[in-house]
């Protein structure tokens, strides 16, 4: 005799599955590596700090790593941020700092609101640990009126 499949049997049978841990992220086969922007790493600063913030904050840089190929996460990888802002410009040492992803791969630090430098509001964000490529990240905001910015990294190993 056949049973048919009510609404929770459904949800209980996909509650079974994901409970037995063969249920893995997805990720991109064949993803690509960033690929360094130019003026990325002007007044870039080797070994600028890990800090909890730049400044007094106001302002969210965020953003991702992952590897090239299999698009997996990458933990405790060290981004370097630094802008020019309305706390200072982007050449002062209280301008940089840095994070590390977290188990996700996720990078997220509070700085100072960016305003225009050469005329366009813009971030800078560099990888340049060694295990991978160095890459430095210029991304430029729609607006000066935007209080974050994401920029998003695809490594490949040195």
């Amino acid at each position: 005799m056949h049973t048919p499949l009510t609404r929770r049997a459904a949800i209980a049978t996909g509650a079974a599955f994901l409970s037995t841990g063969l249920m893995v992220p997805a990720r991109a086969a064949g993803l690509k590596p960033t690929r360094t922007m130019g003026g990325g790493a002007n007044n870039y600063r080797p070994g600028a700090p890990i800090v909890e913030r730049i400044g007094n904050g106001g302002f969210w840089m965020s953003g991702t790593v992952r590897r090239a190929e299999d698009g997996a996460p990458l933990k405790g990888i060290r981004i370097q941020i630094w802008a020019h802002t309305v706390e200072g410009y982007e050449r002062d040492p209280h301008s940089h700092g840095a994070t590390l992803t977290d188990a996700d791969g996720v990078f997220r630090l509070e700085m100072p609101q960016i305003v225009p430098a050469l005329g366009q509001p813009h971030g800078h964000l560099a990888y340049d640990s060694g295990d991978f490529r160095t890459v430095f990240l210029r991304p430029v905001m729609r607006s000066v009126r935007q209080t974050s910015l994401e920029a998003h990294f695809v490594l490949e190993p040195a």
